[in-house]
């Protein structure tokens, strides 16, 4: 039997039956849980830089899922000079009448530096698809271009992270009317999000179909209960870490010879304890 090109994940992703993880018994736990995966977090950061290793992390789920508050605390002990997040939206002028790939080959990270994206290439089986901003024919050939897509940069060193956050409709409500209630974050409530919650269902078959046509051996999708965002920050924590530092060398970088004779020369030296 012939092999197929992109070997899918042997693991289905069924958001109905996701469980959320215990919660933290009081904030200071989730404080210190979220300080020791930041610290980890930033090793790894400097592990990809010395390994030159290239990273691409894609966060897709419900609005109102906590895709922002998670990449603020995996990001927020980063250096920012070794990683880019990207926000998807409606392509730009320049960006249309071109292969809906074409933004995304233009914002792959350099090496050592690692690209978040808030939203992603699977605009094209999601909001594309249920908008009808894409013609049935587009999206269904479009699970083969990514697959393609993502093993092509797999294949160029390039590790794929990707990151479902999942909300139930009762939560997902309550964050709506929290954020109209509040002036610094009423903002992120549009009448967008309000037409989305009304095509659930058709959103839960599209996701259904991303799973189990993208999530591949080489690129599988985690999904992560959000509906406490304090577990869902660390699950996203942890899971990043996992995947980026499998086989790199963690430990510290070795002092530079030539740098620390510099700093002897210039005539300095470490203080006794």
């Amino acid at each position: 039997m012939k092999r197929p090109r992109h070997p899918l994940s042997r693991r289905k992703i069924r958001l109905e039956a996701i469980e959320a993880p215990a919660p933290f018994e009081n904030k200071a736990a989730y404080l210190k849980a979220e300080a020791e995966a930041q610290r980890r977090m930033a090793a790894v950061q400097l592990a990809c830089r010395r390994a030159g290793q290239r990273a691409a992390i894609v966060f897709e789920g419900w609005d109102a899922a906590g895709k922002g508050g998670a990449i603020r605390r995996l990001t927020g002990k980063l250096d920012p000079r070794g990683f880019k997040v990207w926000p998807i939206g409606a392509p730009a002028p320049i960006e249309q009448g071109r292969h809906y790939l074409y933004r995304f080959w233009t914002r792959l990270p350099e090496p050592g530096a690692i690209a978040v994206f808030d939203r992603s290439w699977y605009g094209r089986v999601l909001v594309e698809r249920i908008e009808g901003l894409a013609g049935e024919k587009e999206w269904r050939r479009a699970y083969d271009e990514i697959n393609e897509f993502e093993r092509l940069l797999v294949s160029d060193g390039v590790r794929i992270v990707k990151l479902f956050l999942h909300v139930s409709p009762d939560e997902q409500l309550r964050r709506f009317r929290e954020r109209l209630d509040d002036p610094l974050k009423r903002w992120k409530l549009t009448d967008e999000d309000i037409r989305n919650r009304g095509a659930r269902e058709h959103y839960m078959a599209a996701y259904r179909d991303m799973f189990d046509k993208t999530s591949t051996r080489a690129a599988p999708w985690r999904a992560i209960s959000g509906d406490d965002k304090w577990t869902a920050r660390i699950a996203v924590m942890n899971y990043v870490i996992k995947r980026l530092s499998k086989g790199l060398p963690m430990d510290p970088a070795p002092v530079d010879p030539a740098v620390a004779q510099a700093v002897r020369d210039a005539g300095f030296s470490r203080k006794k304890r």
